[in-house]
C-alpha cells in the first residue's frame, strides 16, 4: 500500500509541473551529414523509433525553473530509440524538479560514426540558445542517457568539440562505454563503427580512454546482473573518471538486468530515482558555488 501511495503522490505531483513540449529540428536549414536520406522513419507509438531522417529535440520546460536543463538521449544500440520509457516518460518528474528536460532523437550513425555525436553538440547548443527564453542558466546544462544512449551522452562529455558543446554533468543508465572486443556491446560497435574498424577509431570510441581532468562530472548506475551491457563499461569509466579526480557517482544495484529506464518494474526504481534528486539536488558542484 505504501509504494502505491508512494507512486500515486509522485505521480499527481508531477502533473502540477508538467508543460506543454517544444519541438524544435536539430538543423532547421540541413543536416552538415546524413547517412540514410532516403528512408522514412518509422515510429512504433513511440516505444521504438527507427529510420531518423530529421532529428529534432522535444523540451519541457518546467515550470518553476531552478535553472538546470538536461538533454536525455535514448537507448537503442545505434539501430533505433526506446524515445517512451527511456525518454518521454521522465518529463513530468524531472519538471517537479524544476528541471527543464529536453529529449533528443538522434540519428543513427549506419556507418558514419559522427552522426549521432553531432546531433547530440546541437543540441546543447540549442538549449544554451533558448536558456533565457526556458529559465535555464547556460552553465547547467547536463547531458543523459542509457545503454547505446549512454554511450552518445559519455561521448559528448569526453569528445566535445569546443566549450560551447561541453555539459556541466553527465548521468549514465547502465552506459555502453567501451568498443573493446569482449567488453562492448557487439551490436551498438558494429552499428556505430562497422564490421571492422581501425585500431584509432576503437580507441576514439572507447570512452574510459577518453577521459580527461576536463570530463564533467557524473552519476553512472547499472545492475549487476546485466548480460547485455556488460557491468564494467560503467564500472571503468567510474574508474577513469576517478583517476582524473573527477567527481563520480556509481550506483550498482543487484538485480534488474538492462534497459529498465523510467518503467515501474524495475525493483530498485524508488532508490534510484531518490538516490539522482539528491545527487541533483546536493552533489552537483557549479563554477562560482
Amino acid at each position: 500500500m505504501k509504494k502505491i501511495l508512494l507512486f500515486f503522490s509522485l505521480f499527481t505531483t508531477t502533473l502540477l509541473f508538467a508543460q506543454n513540449p517544444v519541438e524544435l529540428p536539430l538543423w532547421p536549414d540541413k543536416a552538415p551529414n546524413n547517412s540514410r536520406p532516403s528512408e522514412t522513419e518509422q515510429n512504433y507509438n513511440n516505444e521504438w523509433v527507427t529510420n531518423i531522417t530529421v532529428p529534432t529535440l522535444t523540451i519541457f520546460p518546467a515550470s518553476q525553473p531552478n535553472g538546470m536543463a538536461i538533454i536525455m538521449c535514448p537507448g537503442g544500440a545505434y539501430s533505433g530509440l526506446a524515445m517512451r520509457h527511456e525518454g518521454l516518460d521522465m518529463a513530468s518528474w524531472l519538471n517537479a524538479q524544476g528541471i527543464t528536460y529536453a529529449v533528443l532523437k538522434y540519428r543513427m550513425p549506419n556507418g558514419h560514426n559522427e552522426i549521432p555525436l553531432s546531433d547530440a553538440e546541437q543540441a546543447i547548443r540549442l538549449i544554451r540558445e533558448h536558456a533565457a527564453e526556458w529559465g535555464v542558466n547556460p552553465q547547467r546544462v547536463g547531458i543523459m542517457g542509457a545503454s547505446a544512449g549512454g554511450h552518445l551522452a559519455a561521448s559528448l562529455a569526453t569528445l566535445y568539440s569546443s566549450d560551447k558543446t561541453r555539459p556541466d554533468f553527465q548521468i549514465l543508465f547502465y552506459p555502453v562505454i567501451s568498443m573493446q572486443p569482449g567488453i562492448t556491446h557487439g551490436g551498438s560497435r558494429t552499428n556505430l563503427l562497422g564490421e571492422n574498424p581501425s585500431q584509432e577509431l576503437e580507441q576514439k570510441y572507447s570512452l574510459e580512454r577518453q577521459v580527461s581532468a576536463r570530463t564533467p562530472q557524473a552519476f553512472i548506475m547499472l545492475s549487476s546482473d546485466d548480460d547485455a551491457v556488460p557491468p564494467i563499461n560503467g564500472i571503468g569509466y567510474f574508474l577513469a573518471l576517478r583517476d582524473h579526480k573527477v567527481p563520480a557517482s556509481l550506483h550498482a544495484y543487484p538485480t534488474g538486468g538492462h534497459g529498465w529506464g523510467f518503467r515501474d518494474n524495475f525493483p530498485y526504481k524508488r532508490q534510484w530515482t531518490e538516490e539522482l534528486e539528491k545527487w541533483l539536488r546536493e552533489g552537483l558542484v557549479f563554477p562560482g558555488l
